[in-house]
């Protein structure tokens, strides 16, 4: 029987599929070690699945999926048309007393261009999870990047978070895309080396995947029930490794997951073309972020925006970091994002300098900051859900 690439997770905590068992601080908690984390991938012939699914050591089975990048839209703001970038200013950096010192931050992404001058003095670590190469050969990763933590480039501020001094970079998407494995294992590799905060822009690719299926001789209605299959396992995977992760934030510093809601939507042609947040966005323990933009009577929802998420941030002509140089502006959820992210960031400080960091207090802070006095009257409470995310003050 031909095989196939199977990510399999597993943890020390699952013999009773709860992870969260015996985690301090939680009802009926005993004093447990932290769960252990491990991924595996391999390829695996179907009939073996059911037998490894029911291993007590193993949480979660899926497919290699492909992923893509959640692609932006070209801004239509002067890069140099103000001091303070909006997106800033509207979360409300601008005016606090945080910077994001202390805080480490991880960008899974298209890579960066650790060149630019707006990440001069931040110690950039960076993993290549592509086979290309470390880099940045798309622009993406650098211009999220530097809406999280850049600093001034030619008298513009651009980032939330400018005082972090130490970002994990993994690059997983290439010119060819990504897959769910290599997000699984930069999500681990990015928990490993102490990210606070983790910033993704990307989605799964079901379209493709099914294409994928039929190059290699599956029957179309066969590889739309196949990838059918694939996608439902893999929001499994991502739910269940960021219940992972959120628990081995409570023994030791948490890893906050903040994901692009996706683009799909078309509000400008028709108010009822609204597409859900896809994986691995909406999955449980990961935080969606949704798209707004500026208007005449306050901030509307982003016409491309996918309804559905968590929080909103500034997603509209956002200028930031160019590759090789320079600003850009760009649009998309894909740079709301990188605010949340930043802004998610200015917490964690916070939290840490009162010695309460840990992930609850930071989720909660976080959802809590939000705000909806900014946004233009009649907004739908589901295509922003609760708001404006804001920075501590």
């Amino acid at each position: 029987m031909k095989k196939a690439k199977y990510i399999v997770l597993k943890s020390s905590r699952a013999a009773t599929r709860d992870v969260f068992a015996g985690v301090r601080g939680l009802p009926g908690a005993r004093d447990l070690d932290p769960p252990g984390l491990s991924l595996e991938v391999d390829e695996i012939e179907r009939s073996r699945l059911p037998a490894l699914s029911n291993r007590a050591d193993v949480v979660a089975v899926a497919p290699a999926m492909p992923m893509k990048l959640i692609k932006p839209r070209e801004g239509n703001a002067a890069p140099a048309a103000a001091q303070i970038a909006w997106g800033v200013k509207a979360v409300g950096a601008d005016n606090s007393p945080f910077t994001g010192d202390g805080i480490v931050v991880s960008v899974l992404d298209t890579g960066i261009d650790a060149s630019h001058p707006a990440f001069s003095g931040a110690q950039i670590i960076e993993q290549d999870f592509t086979g290309e190469g470390n880099g940045d050969q798309n622009g993406h990763g650098t211009h999220c990047a530097g809406t999280i933590f850049g600093r001034n480039v030619n008298g513009t501020r651009i980032g939330v978070a400018p005082g972090v001094k130490k970002a994990l970079i993994g690059k997983v998407l290439g010119n060819e895309g990504g897959s769910s494995d290599q997000i699984c294992n930069a999500m681990l590799w990015a928990v490993e080396n102490g990210a606070h905060v983790i910033s993704m822009s990307l989605g799964i690719d079901f379209p493709g995947f099914v294409k994928l299926l039929q190059d290699n001789g599956f029957p179309p209605e066969l590889a739309a029930t196949r990838a059918l299959e694939a996608y439902r396992a893999n929001t499994q995977l991502f739910e269940r490794l960021a219940a992972l992760i959120r628990a081995r934030g409570v023994f030791s510093q948490p890893a906050l997951v903040v994901a692009a809601a996706g683009n799909e939507s078309r509000r400008d042609e028709n108010p009822d073309w609204e597409i859900a947040v896809s994986p691995p966005a909406v999955d449980e323990g990961i935080i969606s972020i949704a798209a707004l933009g500026e208007g005449a009577q306050g901030l509307t929802v982003a016409p491309f925006s996918n309804t559905g998420a968590n929080v909103s941030g500034p997603g509209v002509d956002v200028v930031s970091a160019k590759l090789g140089g320079g600003l850009r502006a760009l649009s998309g959820t894909s740079m709301a994002t990188p605010h949340v992210a930043g802004v998610a960031a200015l917490w964690a400080e916070k939290l840490k300098a009162a010695g309460s960091l840990n992930h609850f207090n930071l989720t909660a802070r976080l959802l809590g900051s939000t705000i909806s006095s900014s946004l233009q009257a009649g907004f739908d409470p589901f295509d922003v859900g609760a708001g404006l995310i804001q920075a501590p003050q």
